[in-house]
């Protein structure tokens, strides 16, 4: 299959139709000279009515962790972008409900099939480091972002970006005072070449 072919799949996909309140609306984005990739949860309602990954406050607060503008983070040629669940789940007792779990296994192997350049995957949140590290993952989400350079230079799993995770942040200083700074130098290498 093309990418061509994948994308359009992809963007026919009704495999969780039944599951999903707003009905299907995947949103990806990716090319085949994506150098990072990242592995977010599911849109939110937001992005499924815009249809563009990323375009809410998470987004804003990512861009800014990244070190790059807009313009650089929608630039598909150099960074890919597939959730762990391509549309809106749903609205769950405290806030989202978790990915769709027919995703992953349906897409993501043939997404990174057409990734040949891939340097980096930014994996964010429980459901992408589940699913991507396995049992190598540390007991927790933040013994695992702690254990950063575990998973380098494959993998760099973060905590989400949501502004719900305020309290986390504010635990956790050494999250923004450490980590991030790393974060950026390698996006800003990858994307110099």
């Amino acid at each position: 299959m093309s990418i061509t072919q994948l994308k359009a799949a992809i963007k026919a996909c009704t495999i969780c139709e039944k599951n999903l309140p707003l009905g299907p609306r995947p949103v990806a984005s990716f090319e085949a000279s994506s150098r990072i990739l990242i592995i977010g949860q599911a849109p939110g309602t937001k992005v499924h009515a815009s249809g563009i990954p990323w375009d809410d406050a998470s987004g804003k607060r990512l861009r800014n962790w990244m070190g790059i503008d807009t313009e650089a983070f929608y630039d598909a040629s150099k960074i890919a972008i597939v959730p762990m669940g391509f549309c809106y789940p749903g609205r769950g007792k405290s806030g989202d409900l978790p990915p769709r779990p027919e995703c992953a296994p349906q897409w993501h192997d043939a997404i990174l099939e057409q990734l040949p350049d891939l340097e980096l995957t930014l994996l964010i949140g429980k459901y992408a480091q589940d699913y991507y590290l396995g049992k190598s993952r540390q007991s927790n989400l933040t013994k695992t972002v702690q254990a950063y350079q575990d998973y380098l230079p494959a993998y760099f799993p973060l905590v989400h970006p949501s502004p719900r995770n305020q309290i986390w942040m504010r635990k956790n200083p050494w999250f923004e005072k450490d980590i991030i700074p790393e974060l950026q130098k390698m996006v800003k290498l990858i994307l110099a070449k």
